[in-house]
């Protein structure tokens, strides 16, 4: 990814900072998305981004559900039990 150096007004940048903020995101974010929807083009998300995830779980291929069966079965035999210990013992003091 390319680097862009954008010189604005303090009072635009302050805007900008602003809006950002109240989304949740970065100003660099909100830069490049507002851009992108100027020109039509989403950028791809980072591997490993949650909206990266999303968009492999929609794509083909499909799990079968035996796979998906099979693959509950695994996660589940490898669950470890869970110990608690007494932390409020109510024994003599």
């Amino acid at each position: 990814m390319a680097n862009l150096t954008i010189e604005m007004p303090d009072d635009l940048v302050r805007s900008l900072e602003g809006i950002a903020a109240s989304q949740r995101k970065s100003v660099q974010q909100l830069a490049l998305e507002r851009l992108s929807s100027l020109i039509g083009v989403i950028p791809e998300p980072r591997a490993g981004s949650p909206a990266a995830v999303l968009r492999v779980m929609h794509e083909p291929p499909h799990p079968d559900p035996a796979d998906v069966d099979e693959l509950d079965a695994a996660i589940a035999a490898g669950r470890l039990a869970v110990r608690t210990r007494d932390l409020f013992p109510t024994g003599p003091s």
